[in-house]
């Protein structure tokens, strides 16, 4: 019952932060895309740029800051290179970037969160 409910919980967090980007200019390729060394939980693009999104949703705010750590953000990592061909054209550049949402405050974007 409670990975459902975490489940549930992930997924509002993923369209509520799709929603933010949207507002922020941002255009969604994609949601929940799984790859062989994981899943990306958005795909959005500005511009030239495509950013892999990992989306993390906490009860409360204090609890964001320990919502991802290097751990995380690799795997995603490893997931973006093996897909970033079909999202990144020629010419085009990609990161990693985080959202952190929690009932009651303005989501924080991390934008280029991974630099290996």
């Amino acid at each position: 019952m409670k990975r459902q409910i975490a489940e549930r919980s992930g997924r509002d967090g993923e369209r509520r932060a799709a929603l933010w980007l949207r507002a922020k200019g941002w255009s969604i390729l994609a949601q929940r895309v799984k790859t062989p060394r994981g899943e990306i939980d958005l795909v959005a693009k500005r511009g030239k740029l495509v950013a892999f999104v990992e989306v993390k949703w906490r009860k409360t705010r204090a609890e964001l800051d320990h919502a991802i750590d290097e751990y995380r953000l690799s795997r995603v990592a490893a997931a973006a290179e093996a897909i970033a061909h079909d999202y990144a054209q020629d010419g085009e550049d990609y990161r990693i970037d985080v959202i952190l949402l929690a009932p009651g405050s303005f989501p924080r974007h991390i934008a280029n969160a991974w630099q290996p």
